[in-house]
């Protein structure tokens, strides 16, 4: 069950656009003095998709977002039977980048001027959250020339040929339609040769090596070079990125989630802000409540010299935000106290600002902060009835909006059994808390071995070392999910929230083979058909079956029960 509180549907639908003058332009802009009349107000979501317009929001809120401009979604239903885009569309982006250009103090597609080349993200963005669904391609605007001059601006050749790489790597999945693995195996088989174990360890020299590699690949598979042609990488990805709409995994989620076909998504293209660009540099995502418990304070994870999918991918072990979390001298606010500062102010800013638990994607560049998205935040049962109750009473909102935002099944949920103390005892690994709730099954590798137990009767634990959009179908076959990778702002994590599954992340005790389809835990094998026992409350994995307990309703839950008979709201717990 999805307890997160984007807004319905047909509420949105009817939304007046009336707040500034481009509200019906196909092309939004948004950055620093722009959409200055918009405080006041909401963008059109449908529009604008969420993302979209929650930049123009946050730009016109004075929140440091880096500039860009919004392509609306009826915009994509516009492109041809070959995916082109539409000539009219076409010379609008071209304006809209020569806007940007002054703006950003940058030129798309020239890496001459002092400041090096101006580069581009260019991401999807449906007026309903739909996580790692869609596409995004990062850092466009790279070729076999202007990464020498990224790389003269900057000072830092590994980091412009990391960038670099990223594009061919991204874009060559995304448009071009090139096996991701393919990519991995042309690094592994580099690092294997040079006798390196990880990423980080590559030098320039490196990346500079390895990069005909990769073009050569792209080649030798699409029977076409990797456009060298910054235009044109543009125009491909606006159209991947509509495209991505009817892509297979968007296509069941929307099946799932009751998301209407026809709302499509709109396209934000921005500046690109660098989170590799060294040790004053990184990305992380956070929520300003925990997502798990509903308890206030940030909760969140960040990677230094990292770019955002390396977070949201779940293929590597962030760090903590705070320094009263696990690994304090790892924390951002060890490493960066006035950047965290900032972000903690700011995030304060966008929940009173947007009245809900925010998830917040952000970039520290250089020892600068940006705001790359803020959207209301998935949650448990558990958070989402405290997180109403903590907001009602601090002001935010009032006791009837509390009410009417838990869904009554919440309340159900949050009888979930858990572990009691012995069985936790008995536990072959732990690993995150991320969604609550315990759970028995049968171990499955693969979403194709999660499906068949499922048809068969069988409840199913899904084991993977992380989840990508790819196993949507398994997770929503199994009744709990576990990862050896990955954190609280995990794909696996976000979407096991949204589903109302339990989850445990980041168990690093387990060591999960997808080719022998096993998972160790020191001595313990476990293989696909094993019973599994897992809590989600506890981050506990359990060989086998385990006793379990039923918890009493907490504080909150009486709160919102009482404040739901004031109302006259029947609840189903109630």
């Amino acid at each position: 069950m999805n307890t997160s509180t984007a807004p319905d549907i047909a509420p949105m639908r009817r939304r007046a656009s009336s707040l500034f003058a481009t509200a019906h332009d196909v092309i939004v802009p948004f950055g620093a003095g722009l959409a200055a009349g918009l405080v006041a107000g909401r963008a059109d979501v449908e529009r604008l998709g969420n993302k979209g317009a929650r930049l123009v929001e946050m730009a016109a809120l004075g929140i440091p977002v880096p500039p860009g401009f919004v392509i609306a979604a009826e915009a994509g239903r516009e492109l041809g039977a070959d995916d082109a885009l539409p000539a009219g569309l076409l010379k609008r982006i071209d304006a809209a980048v020569l806007a940007l250009e002054r703006q950003a103090g940058g030129r798309f597609g020239d890496g001459t001027g002092g400041g090096g080349p101006l580069l581009l993200s260019v991401r999807s963005g449906a007026a309903v959250s739909m996580p790692g669904m869609m596409d995004s391609i990062l850092n466009l605007g790279l070729n076999d020339r202007t990464v020498q001059g990224l790389a003269a601006a900057s000072g830092d050749a590994r980091f412009a040929y990391d960038c670099y790489r990223r594009l061919v790597q991204c874009f060559g999945c995304v448009v071009m339609g090139v096996p991701g693995h393919r990519f991995e195996a042309l690094l592994d088989e580099y690092k294997e040769e040079r006798g390196l174990q990880r990423d980080g360890e590559l030098t320039a020299e490196d990346w500079r090596s390895l990069m005909p590699r990769f073009l050569r690949l792209v080649e030798t598979r699409c029977g076409r070079p990797f456009p060298q042609d910054p235009a044109e990488q543009l125009r491909l990805a606006v159209a991947a990125v509509f495209r991505s709409w009817m892509n297979p995994r968007a296509v069941a989620f929307r099946a799932l989630h009751d998301v209407p076909e026809d709302l499509g998504t709109a396209v934000t293209v921005q500046a690109m802000v660098f989170g590799n660009r060294g040790a004053e540099s990184g990305t992380g995502v956070l929520f300003t409540r925990d997502p798990s418990t509903g308890a206030p304070g940030l909760c969140g994870e960040f990677l230094a010299d990292a770019q955002g999918e390396d977070v949201v991918s779940g293929t590597c072990d962030p760090d903590p935000l705070s320094a009263s979390q696990s690994h304090p001298d790892r924390s951002m606010e060890r490493r960066m106290p006035a950047v965290y500062t900032e972000l903690c102010a700011v995030a304060e800013r966008l929940e009173r600002a947007f009245g809900d638990m925010q998830d917040i994607e952000f970039t520290v560049d250089g020892g600068r902060l940006f705001i790359l998205q803020s959207r209301s935040g998935k949650r448990s049962s558990e958070a989402a009835v405290r997180i109403a109750v903590d907001m009602a009473e601090e002001g935010i909102i009032t006791r009837d909006e509390a009410v009417r935002r838990v869904d009554p099944q919440a309340l159900d949920e949050l009888l979930r059994p858990t572990l009691t103390p012995e069985a936790l005892a008995a536990a072959i690994a732990t690993g995150l808390p991320a969604s609550p709730g315990a759970a028995t099954g049968r171990a499955a590798f693969t979403t194709e071995d999660a499906l068949r137990l499922s048809r068969g009767g069988a409840p199913v634990i899904l084991c993977r070392p992380e989840t990508s959009p790819e196993d949507i179908h398994g997770m929503q076959a199994a009744v709990g999910i576990v990862t050896a990778r990955g954190g609280f702002t995990s794909h696996a994590a976000t979407v096991a929230r949204g589903m109302g599954r339990p989850c445990v992340c980041g168990a690093r005790g387990l060591r999960i083979d997808l080719e022998e389809k096993v998972m160790r835990a020191g001595e313990v094998t476990v293989r696909t058909g094993d019973l599994l026992t897992i809590d989600g409350s506890n981050g506990a994995v359990v060989l086998g079956t385990a006793t379990l307990q039923r918890p009493e309703p907490d504080g909150a839950t009486a709160r919102l029960l009482d404040w739901a008979r004031e109302c006259g709201v029947g609840l189903a717990a109630d």
